[in-house]
């Protein structure tokens, strides 16, 4: 081959190589900005769901101690409380066994021996002496009998009186027209008799039976509705000599 030749041979294989080393030096350049650019937003996309991902891991954990607090605490308030109902209903047992066996009261002779059962852990007081004549009272209250007066709530009141039954009964009639008392009627003893309920005073509201005993009255009396479930089962027992 001819120098001519080989010398432009030579010159065009210097310029195509140029030309197509530029154009593959551009490729590269192109792929690599590609790929740093996929990389960059691979990256910022893997932040930004491991940031979601902790987020959500933070609000479940949350929720699952706020859930776990509020699931605690309503257990702990139900265990109260039915520790408290169970303390409640022991008591209430303890409280009704201590009362038995019952005592038995027994009034003067002389004015008809009025007999009942009362609860054993009561203690009894009788305010005055009957041997010459005038009005019986005797108080009965768990434990101790406080100080007699107006005013004072006792768990019972038993009072024989020398007035006639409807004088008593007339007494009350203003209460019982107000509201303040419920009148009804009740045996015992094979004898009829009157029940009231209410307020007898601003201080007492509870419950009273009374009945005609030959000349004389007896009521008996709780001042307050405390005593209401002892009342009913003492006056069951009521009995006396007409």
């Amino acid at each position: 081959m001819s120098e001519p030749i080989i010398y432009i041979c030579s010159i065009l294989y210097s310029w195509m190589k140029h030309k197509y080393n530029g154009a593959m030096t551009q490729i590269i350049n192109t792929y690599e900005k590609g790929s740093a650019k996929v990389w960059m937003i691979t990256t910022i996309g893997l932040i930004v769901l491991f940031a979601c991902a902790a987020g959500l891991a933070v609000w479940m954990f949350m929720n699952y101690t706020d859930q776990k607090t509020n699931v605690d605490t309503k257990v702990d308030a139900a265990v109260a409380t039915a520790k408290k109902v169970q303390a409640d209903a022991d008591e209430a047992k303890f409280t009704k066994r201590e009362k038995e066996p019952n005592r038995g009261f027994v009034g003067p002779d002389d004015y008809g021996r009025v007999t009942f059962n009362y609860p054993k852990t009561w203690s009894v007081y009788v305010n005055k002496d009957v041997s010459k004549g005038g009005t019986y009272e005797a108080y009965l209250n768990p434990i101790t009998v406080p100080p007699v007066s107006a005013s004072q709530q006792f768990a019972l009141r038993v009072v024989i009186e020398e007035k006639d039954y409807d004088k008593v009964i007339t007494s009350y009639d203003a209460l019982v027209k107000k509201g303040d008392l419920n009148s009804s009627s009740i045996s015992a003893n094979g004898s009829k008799g009157t029940r009231l309920d209410g307020n007898f005073t601003k201080d007492i509201r509870g419950s009273a039976v009374i009945f005609k005993i030959r000349d004389k009255t007896l009521t008996i009396r709780t001042d307050a509705n405390t005593f209401t479930a002892d009342f009913d089962a003492l006056i069951a027992t009521i009995k006396f000599n007409q």
